[in-house]
């Protein structure tokens, strides 16, 4: 089997201590001449000393660790993340000793300090003496490279030294080394492990900002937020999820000014329905695709995944029921001025009686269907007029709990202020957008930079917002999609759902006018064989 990148990092790094020693021949003090800073003592930024990363190459290779700890600081973070792998980040002890020592002279002065994070991938007990001793408030421990006695050993040297130990999770074996160092460590666990989610994946370095969403509810109340924040929104985001801390490196390593915009974006935000939809969201799709994976006989499991689905335009009763039952994962009501307008009371009425018929809290995922899939779908009211009456009515329903979220259909709230402030506050939402030709992208790009995890696509038609039977052209996905998650609109049918899945490998598709009789009015047999289609994989 072929090394991934993490197996290579680890290989070339016992190579090197086995040639240079775990000091990698670097003069270090005898004992600690710094004093400490608490590792997240308060909920804030983590910011990074990094010249170069594997997926990258290099990021700013002549950066000044002393001067960029400098602007962190000023910045008010609340750590320094200082990494001093060589190979593939071009770090080094000393650049640790020389960020300590900063923060020291910073204290002796009456000035912001931050802690300080030794960020390796470390392998032996002996390497966290070390990193105290080079003055580090905390260490990085990766649960995916330590077996349990390891990680047990090396977060209790930590807890030895009076430093914190940042136990890193991703995997589902991870969760499991999380609890066993923590009951080892006992009542002193809740002082010394901090915990970390990464949306990189260490193996191939690609990254998903659902990963942190899916697991939050699984991690200690001090939990971080780690890769993935390239701008203030995202970092709003982390925040909305629920997090203590965002780790942030290549971004403020490349532009060090905007170490001030992250800080300030993630500690004025807070946890809200936002993030919580989007812990939902994320929890249903990664529950489904273990369901799915466990069940299959395939040796590789990842072929048994469907999309999740979103079943839109729901005006009768029977339809939403009948899509619940099949496993929908979504169902959208629109609020807008067309054929399949939806109203107020049929959506409290329907979001009553479905959550009457599974009453299970729908975030611990208890409710099964026969296939083992979560029975109840999210609600979704979709608007392309937030001003108008039906607009507003979906916002409320939303910011009540009724809806599950809003879907803004070619609607940029970040371009208004009054959404922007609702969408900050208590509504939990996603955008669409609608793309014919590859300047739409630019759109969706900026949605992107705007903190947006996942947006839909839809088939681009004048003066029709969507349900047009019109698929998106398969060349301008090929050349845009840019290998991210796709959400798909747009003339998906029982008829060609199956091939564009194979294509395009979509992580949800949204359907409507593929499985109607008329606007609105669901055809039951369609349904069935929509969802046929993915039973018979």
């Amino acid at each position: 089997m072929s090394e991934d990148i993490l197996q290579k990092i680890v290989r070339m790094r016992r190579e090197d201590i086995d040639r240079l020693g775990l000091n990698f021949n670097i003069d270090i003090p005898e004992a600690r001449r710094v004093g400490h800073t608490e590792f997240l003592g308060n909920a804030g930024a983590i910011l990074e000393v990094k010249r170069a990363s594997p997926s990258k190459g290099d990021i700013a290779p002549d950066l000044n660790p002393v001067e960029l700890a400098t602007t962190y600081a000023e910045a008010h973070a609340q750590a320094v993340s200082v990494l001093t792998e060589m190979n593939f980040f071009k770090g080094s002890l000393r650049d640790l000793i020389a960020v300590a020592d900063l923060m020291e002279r910073r204290r002796q002065q009456g000035l912001h300090t931050c802690a300080v994070l030794r960020k390796d991938f470390l392998l032996f007990e002996d390497e966290i003496d070390i990193a105290y001793r080079c003055g580090a408030d905390a260490v990085l421990l990766i649960a995916r490279i330590l077996d349990d006695e390891q990680l047990v050993k090396m977060a209790q040297r930590a807890q030895k030294f009076g430093i914190q130990a940042f136990v890193e999770v991703r995997e589902a074996d991870d969760f499991r080394k999380l609890a066993v160092v923590t009951a080892a460590l006992g009542d002193a666990a809740a002082k010394t492990i901090v915990a970390g989610v990464n949306s990189r994946d260490l193996a191939t370095f690609h990254t998903d900002p659902l990963i942190p969403a899916s697991v939050r509810s699984k991690l200690p109340a001090k939990a971080v937020f780690e890769s993935g924040i390239l701008s203030a929104a995202d970092a709003t985001y982390a925040r909305n999820l629920g997090f203590t801390g965002i780790l942030v490196g290549e971004a403020v390593a490349k532009n060090p000014p905007l170490a001030k915009d992250v800080v300030s974006a993630f500690e004025s935000g807070c946890e809200n329905a936002r993030g919580q939809f989007w812990k939902k969201f994320a929890e249903r799709k990664f529950a489904n695709n273990e369901t799915r994976a466990a069940s299959s006989q395939d040796a590789r499991p990842q072929d048994a995944r469907r999309p999740l689905v979103k079943i839109c335009g729901i005006t009768r009763e029977e339809d939403g029921l009948l899509a619940a039952e099949l496993g929908a994962d979504m169902l959208g009501f629109v609020f807008s001025t067309t054929k399949r307008l939806t109203t107020e009371e049929f959506v409290r009425n329907f979001a009553a009686k479905i959550r009457t018929c599974h009453p299970e809290p729908f975030d611990k995922l208890r409710n099964l269907n026969k296939v083992g899939e979560p029975v109840e779908p999210l609600l979704v009211g979709v608007i392309t007029d937030p001003n108008s009456v039906e607009g507003k009515t979906a916002i409320k329903l939303a910011q009540e709990g009724v809806l599950d979220a809003v879907q803004f259909h070619g609607v940029d709230p970040h371009n208004s202020d009054a959404l922007a402030e609702s969408c900050s506050a208590a509504l939990p939402y996603y955008c669409a957008a609608c793309v014919g030709a590859p300047e739409d992208f630019d759109y969706v790009a900026s949605l992107r930079k705007n903190g947006e995890p996942r947006i839909l696509l839809d088939a681009k038609v004048e003066g029709i917002p969507g349900g047009t039977g019109k698929t998106i052209p398969e060349s301008l996905l090929r050349e845009k999609a840019n290998g991210a998650p796709l959400w798909l609109a747009g003339g998906i049918n029982p008829e060609n759902v199956a091939t564009i899945c194979e294509k395009f490998h979509p992580e949800l598709i949204d359907v409507s006018s593929g499985i109607e009789d008329a606007p609105g009015i669901k055809n039951h047999d369609k349904m069935k064989a929509l969802f046929a289609e993915f039973a018979a994989k």
